[in-house]
């Protein structure tokens, strides 16, 4: 016997609704990430470095940034380690640093390309990316499309960090190495 009626239709739950509601009005409660890595720049092979009110791409190795996720999707804010000034893309496209980062001109969306690279767009300026020429100069959001080289970075891990993959080692098989186990005699056929 069932109890329920025989119309009865199977709703989905649909959260899009809340996860748009939820990502436009963070709350400190939730589950915020804090990272710390490299960007290096495709295009001028530096990385990106915050200087105060001035960015651009032509730090050395070791110029870190502080990049704290937003709670749902991949929304970030990016700080520079030393100058404490964050990423910002004003209204006319320009690239610049303020000390205050709570403004929505200063959540860039990660990106993930098909080739290994991301790339990081407006999150208030839909289609504008962050990017440097090849003299490491900021390019204006509005000059900007996701197919362009000088908006493609590169996570890295700080200076003497080793990544998750760094810390086991593999090691290949190939034809010979399954040669010379097959061929290893066994003590315990013996």
């Amino acid at each position: 016997m069932s109890l329920l009626p025989s119309r009865f239709i199977y709703l989905t739950a649909d959260f899009s609704f809340y996860i748009e509601n939820h990502t436009r009005n963070p709350d400190d409660l939730s589950r915020k990430q804090v990272r710390i890595y490299q960007l290096y720049s495709r295009t001028t092979g530096k990385h990106v470095q915050i200087l105060g009110k001035k960015i651009n791409a032509n730090g050395d190795d070791g110029a870190l940034l502080v990049v704290e996720t937003e709670t749902f999707g991949s929304h970030v804010r990016i700080k520079g380690k030393e100058s404490e000034h964050y990423i910002c893309m004003n209204e006319k496209g320009k690239i610049v640093g303020r000390p205050d980062g709570r403004k929505q001109e200063c959540v860039f969306v990660e990106e993930f390309l098909e080739n290994n690279y991301t790339a990081l767009v407006s999150a208030k300026y839909k289609g504008w990316y962050l990017g440097f020429n090849r003299k490491g100069r900021p390019k204006k959001g509005s000059n900007t499309t996701q197919r362009q080289q000088e908006v493609h970075f590169m996570k890295r891990q700080p200076k003497g960090k080793a990544g998750p993959l760094e810390e086991f080692r593999f090691t290949t098989v190939t034809k010979r190495t399954r040669r010379a186990r097959r061929l290893k005699p066994n003590p315990k056929r013996n």
